[in-house]
């Protein structure tokens, strides 16, 4: 049985959508925001994703974004907004198609089966990630002093990450070289109150740069952008 994530603020529209997947034998996830969405998104594999451009916590432009730095899952735009600059932005950032509010549910349906026609590409498990003098394995949730580095005085050949340091890294781990906003990270890690963990993020980044970074006060790898957000450099 597939599985589908619905993503959309308006409750009506989640129990259309549920209700119309269901009855084509889908197995269906709602979200009424993106941070519910990227949450469900990280912890169940999903085959298909339905979201909402207009989510109360960050624009779905932003949801897409994010899933693509670490995930193929294919992504309908289902949303009000009409304009041929939405279109473009909401394929641009990795969508896979566009549907327009209100719709036919058998469009929408034919659509579906189109997608999931297209072969798709096999995920690996995340390669292991130099950091510094750390190895960091995404899959296996460990952080290892690397064989060639020798230990310092106040080193561990293993690093012990709390589960929030842990969803913090590998949101910036899975997208190397790339801007993460401030916004999208709150959200991926903290769910639907990002504002209320605005301190908190700088916190946990100065924590795991003591921890990762050879010289914490002069980071090479776990980068600040001041006003935008962080970025990982290898």
């Amino acid at each position: 049985m597939k599985h589908a994530l619905v993503v959309d603020n308006e409750p009506r529209m989640l129990d259309l959508l549920s209700t119309a997947l269901q009855a084509r034998d889908y197995s269906v996830s709602t979200a009424p925001n993106a941070g519910t969405a990227l949450h469900l998104a990280a912890r169940r594999p999903m085959d298909i994703v339905l979201l909402d451009l207009a989510l109360p916590d960050l624009d779905g432009l932003e949801v897409i974004r994010s899933l693509r730095a670490w995930s193929s899952v294919p992504v309908i735009v289902v949303s009000g907004r009409s304009g041929i600059n939405d279109r473009v932005e909401a394929l641009d950032a990795g969508a896979d198609d566009y549907l327009t509010k209100p719709f036919a549910v058998d469009e929408l349906a034919a659509r579906l089966r189109a997608i999931l026609r297209r072969p798709q590409p096999l995920l690996n498990p995340p390669e292991p990630v130099a950091l510094g003098p750390y190895v960091v394995d995404l899959a296996e949730h460990t952080v290892t002093r690397r064989p060639d580095t020798p230990a310092g005085p106040e080193s561990a050949d293993r690093v012990h990450l709390t589960p929030t340091e842990w969803r913090v890294l590998r949101a910036l781990l899975r997208a190397p070289g790339r801007l993460v906003t401030g916004q999208s990270l709150l959200v991926e890690v903290w769910g639907d109150a990002p504002r209320k963990n605005a301190h908190y993020l700088r916190v946990y980044m100065a924590t795991l740069r003591r921890k990762l970074e050879a010289d914490p006060a002069d980071p090479r790898h776990l980068i600040t952008e001041p006003g935008l957000g962080y970025r990982f450099r290898r």
